[in-house]
């Protein structure tokens, strides 16, 4: 995708490292559709660009990482996702991506933007971090896969209260029942985000999407055939190029060079 100009997100490429910023700070990063008509457009070059390994989605500022749809524009209805062909933040349903996704959460997490951060593979946080589904609150329900990928992501139990109840709850219990894997200081925050993503990028690429799309297929399959599906991920990788040199680089005790193919 040649031409990407954006208003309300701040797309960036370092390297392999594609970071993804919603950028209306004065809404607390709330999503109108607008913005995940380019959060959209940032999904899928990344996806398609062969260069890029992993991407970070953050927030602007320290307050907040996303509060969900933009509910003053939904009450004027300016906001009306139902039934359009982009989803929510651009990529919380049927646009899938085998690549890693970093959510580095920078404050409020809550309603579609915690949805946004469910659709992540890794989410880290800083100690001001608050997370919540609280549609319940506004006599609507978590439309962004909040019902679906919350009781995948931590205990039935945590996933119902936080659903039925649209309670939040902050970093720490995040951390304690599996919601993030980190807790680190604001101005930390997407240095140890970009520290995780240099490390995926190390990895074989081709290995890691493959990992990345057992994970996600499997989840909806029973374990025998889950299982089933890995063994043909695997089968694939092993006649790739990156599948020797991984193995070589370790007889020879040196740094792999992976190519991706």
């Amino acid at each position: 995708m040649a031409d990407l100009d954006f208003t309300n997100i701040v797309y960036e490429k370092r390297d392999a490292i594609a970071i993804v910023r919603i950028n209306r700070e004065g809404s607390l990063n709330a999503l109108d559709a607008k913005t995940s008509s380019e959060m959209y457009r940032a999904w899928e070059d990344f996806r398609d660009d062969d260069n890029l390994r992993v991407a970070i989605l953050t927030g602007t500022g320290t307050k907040s990482f996303s509060t969900g749809m933009d509910l003053v524009a939904t009450a004027q209805g300016e906001n009306q996702f139902e039934g359009r062909p982009v989803p929510f933040g651009g990529f919380t349903k049927r646009m899938p991506i085998y690549k890693p996704i970093i959510a580095a959460i920078n404050g409020f997490c809550l309603a579609g933007g915690m949805e946004l951060a469910l659709a992540c593979d890794i989410r880290i946080c800083t100690p001001e971090a608050r997370f919540g589904l609280p549609e319940v609150r506004w006599a609507i329900m978590p439309g962004a896969g909040g019902t679906q990928r919350m009781p995948r992501a931590i205990p039935q139990a945590w996933a119902n209260y936080l659903v039925l109840t649209g309670e939040q709850i902050d970093a720490e219990t995040a951390q304690s029942i599996g919601l993030v894997s980190h807790i680190v200081p604001q101005e930390e925050l997407m240095d140890k985000a970009l520290q995780i993503a240099g490390v995926i990028c190390e990895r074989g690429p081709l290995a890691v999407s493959a990992a990345k799309e057992a994970i996600v297929r499997g989840a909806d399959m029973p374990l025998e055939h889950g299982l089933a599906y890995e063994d043909v991920l695997l089968g694939r990788l092993f006649g790739t190029e990156d599948a020797k040199e991984g193995p070589r680089a370790f007889a020879e005790k040196r740094k792999p060079e992976y190519k991706g193919r």
